[in-house]
């Protein structure tokens, strides 16, 4: 919803500044999403005069102008590229310094094909005032040379927009907005009197409403005579303001009340409407050509406004072209309605339009406004087009039934822990346009006919806290209880969000793939079973589901390096399929990794990026199982039994124990990858989050989870070599078990086989972390300690210290 301010003051006498403005609604529920001040950001731009315009002497398409600022200086040289640019023409300058809006950038003294230009003339699409970048802006003689072009055009109106909830139709028109702002005391709401409008002659038209449930009240009058002429200045700025295009006067005063009344109305031209008007439901296959023209063809399920020619109007939406006014239109047809919401927001939908009357008819428009709002039209079509008005026919609901609520004053404290005195109740709600009877503890209060969304007393508290501020609300912390908060979370949920924290913080990024891949896809992945076929697939690349999330990240990983994003590091959390049976449908956790997305930013490595390798998805899969809660103690590391999609030699898979495997890692095969269509290599690794054990819940009388030493660790690094058959998990299960109580963690962080390394040997480095308990370790007691690990790691692995 936007408006100006001007518009704003039209209806509420303040001297509030913009700023306290636009703060103020947002903090009673209507959020400020943005404010357009045109003087501000052109505030720099001045009006000038060119002088003298004369042929670049290095480009055919350019004039090197003199231009007379209005400082008193000399002239300026501006060097532009407009077509009308010429002595004696009044434009808008931007001097150096000056920041151009539509261009994004500010403007300096440059040199353009060999000739110094101080400063520009600009256009007004440079400026974002329209489209219009053909030439520069003409202004007329008697434009004041040197003024601020703001200022000289007026253009110190800010706009104003909005952000409404869909149960406040009643802010869709700007006199609401302003009925808010009284209640919160910022300003006096101007409230003129409608005068009826009474008619000098029946309305030759009759009406006849097939349904009332469409259609619950509607209303018609012609006034004949009319001059449709442009519309005066002061409406059309109030249109283009919003970013609407005035066409006439009849229109343009229908526009300019569904924005200022929030009241849609339609005009048709009289003269080209045959018979009576019946609201009815179109007949299937009816067609209409309507204003925006488009031809829409119709069911029965919309409501269609028709004459005995057809359907001339999509009721509550958009107008028919036949029937529209134009400049010749010398008698007019005013129609005021109100319409079922939900058959205007389905037709809507259906036809696929969103019109300014339908955005406010689908959340309800007032009732009690109907003739009002005919009669408002009518005033405005009189004093602009002239004319003579008929009598009204009315059909239907013109006055809503009354609604009141039985409230209890302490319900705002009960709900809302604040104290309003019913003298402050009484004054916000007034101004909101309740009513007030009794003074308690219970009062009766008068539901506005335009507040369609209050319903019950915590509607009221609601109106009541807004106005008062829901900054004066106190923060109350819930009651715990004597027992403990049971968590919010459950076991799973809570693994899933932090599987999800634990590799975004190793620096992958999170994708959501689908939960359906293609059939050889499937297969692939072990698979392709037909109990996990779709019956009606959306597609036939997504026939069946999932039985793993790397063929999604494969497929979303290619589409990165088709692109031009080679290094991608991504994972996603999600379900997977092992069969039909609900026990078969797991929360598993996947990544991948190609190019130089490693790890190693987030660990050791000797250069500062490195190419992604088997390693990489094991230490990812790793800190997953770690953030899940796996018992890391109790992990094994086998390569026997994996799956056809890893590479045999550069894979492993994750258990415990041989009955349990919790997932795998490494790097995909490379038939997988061709079939897929990818470029690998890739490395990936997928762990099944539901085969983790369960927590322990029984207490017990183990070492508290967090032990915090106040003295440094101590960290050494140490290199064996060994046969190519040794796992670099049995080193580091040796190098832990030499002194538990002083090393508090062992690290993989290279392993090398090449040049310097008999062939049937590798180099496996480890970091060992010392962790001191009661008192800083000597020298003589850190190389003990590493005496000790080297011998125990030689005994059990053959190992010896690399040189």
């Amino acid at each position: 919803m936007k408006f100006t301010l001007s518009w704003l003051k039209d209806h509420l006498d303040t001297d509030e500044p913009l700023e306290k403005l636009a703060d103020k609604l947002t903090m009673i529920g209507l959020e400020v999403e943005h404010i357009d001040d045109k003087a501000k950001a052109l505030s720099a731009f001045t009006i000038a005069e060119i002088v003298e315009a004369t042929q670049h002497p290095n480009a055919d398409r350019l004039r090197v102008c003199r231009v007379d600022t209005g400082n008193g200086g000399a002239p300026l040289q501006v060097v532009c590229g407009a077509p009308n640019a010429r002595a004696g023409l009044k434009t808008v300058f931007a001097a150096p310094g000056t920041y151009i809006p539509a261009k994004d950038f500010t403007i300096g003294v440059g040199t353009i094909r060999g000739v110094e230009s101080q400063g520009m003339l600009c256009s007004a699409a440079e400026l974002q005032l329209s489209d219009d970048h053909e030439g520069i802006i003409e202004l007329p003689a008697d434009a004041p040379v040197g003024a601020r072009y703001a200022e000289w055009a007026k253009l110190g109106d800010p706009v104003i927009e909005i952000n409404l909830t869909p149960n406040r139709q009643d802010c869709t028109g700007v006199f609401g907005i302003a009925r808010d702002l009284s209640a919160a005391d910022m300003g006096t709401l101007k409230q003129p009197g409608i005068k009826q409008i009474v008619g000098d002659f029946p309305c030759p038209v009759k009406v006849t409403v097939d349904d009332e449930t469409l259609c619950p009240g509607f209303a018609l009058r012609l006034v004949r005579g009319v001059k449709n002429v442009p519309s005066p200045d002061w409406l059309q700025r109030r249109l283009t303001s919003i970013g609407l295009r005035p066409i006439n006067a009849l229109v343009d005063i229908t526009n300019f009340l569904t924005f200022d009344r929030a009241r849609p109305l339609h005009v048709f031209d009289a003269a080209k409407v045959t018979g009576d008007i019946t609201v009815r439901r179109a007949k299937d296959g009816e067609t209409l050509l309507a204003l925006d023209g488009r031809s829409y063809t119709l069911d029965s399920s919309v409501c269609v406004i028709a004459d005995d020619n057809g359907v001339e109007s999509l009721a509550g939406i958009m107008g028919g072209e036949a029937s529209g006014c134009s400049d010749e239109t010398t008698d007019v047809l005013i129609e005021s309605a109100l319409w079922n919401e939900i058959n205007i927001a389905q037709s809507g939908r259906k036809l696929g339009i969103n019109s300014d009357a339908r955005y406010r008819f689908e959340r309800g428009v007032d009732p009690a406004f109907m003739l009002p709002g005919l009669d408002l039209a009518t005033r405005l079509v009189i004093d602009i087009c002239g004319g003579t008005p008929s009598e009204v026919v009315a059909i239907g609901q013109t006055h809503p039934e009354d609604r009141v609520i039985n409230f209890p004053l302490s319900e705002v404290k009960r709900l809302a822990a604040i104290e309003v005195s019913l003298v402050e109740t009484r004054r916000i709600l007034g101004h909101l346009g309740f009513m007030l009877a009794g003074s308690g503890p219970v009062v009766k209060v008068a539901i506005p006919s335009w507040r369609n969304d209050v319903h019950g007393k915590a509607d009221i508290v609601e109106e009541i806290v807004r106005i008062v501020g829901v900054n004066t609300v106190p923060m109350t912390p819930f009651p715990r209880g004597d027992n403990p908060r049971k968590p919010v979370l459950t076991p799973m949920q809570s693994r899933t969000r932090k599987a999800k924290r634990a590799l975004a913080a190793r620096g992958m990024v999170e994708a959501v793939t689908w939960s359906f891949i293609a059939k050889p896809e499937a297969e692939l992945f072990g698979g392709g079973a037909p109990a996990l076929a779709i019956a009606n697939p959306i597609a036939a690349d997504l026939s069946d589901m999932r039985p793993s999330l790397l063929p999604g990240l494969v497929a979303a990983a290619q589409s990165n390096v088709d692109r031009g994003t080679d290094d991608v590091a991504l994972f996603e959390v999600g379900q997977v399929f092992k069969g039909d049976r609900p026990q078969d449908q797991l929360m598993a956790a996947a990544g991948l990794r190609r190019g130089l997305a490693s790890s190693s930013g987030f660990g050791r490595h000797w250069s500062g990026s490195a190419a992604a390798n088997a390693l990489d998805a094991k230490a990812d899969a790793f800190a997953v199982l770690a953030a899940a809660g796996a018992p890391m103690q109790a992990l094994q590391i086998a390569s026997d039994k994996l799956p056809a999609w890893l590479h045999p030699g550069r894979s492993g898979a994750i258990q415990i124990g041989p009955q349990n495997v919790l997932g795998y890692f490494g790097e995909l095969h490379p038939r997988v990858v061709e079939a897929l269509k990818a470029d690998g290599p890739l490395f990936g690794f997928e762990v099944i989050l539901n085969r983790l054990p369960d927590a322990k819940v029984k207490a017990t009388r183990a070492k508290p989870l967090l032990e915090l030493s106040p003295l440094q660790p101590v960290s050494r690094d140490f290199a064996f070599i060994v046969d190519r058959a040794v796992k670099a998990g049995d080193i580091v299960r040796a190098a832990q078990a030499s002194d538990k109580k002083l090393i508090a963690g062992v690290t993989v962080f290279d392993i090398y086989e090449g040049k310097g390394i008999d062939e049937s040997k590798k180099s496996v480095a480890i970091a060992v972390t010392l962790q001191p308990r009661d008192k800083t370790l000597t020298d003589q007691e850190i190389d003990a300690v590493g005496a000790t690990l080297v011998a125990d790691v030689a005994k059990k692995t053959g190992g010896v210290l690399r040189g």
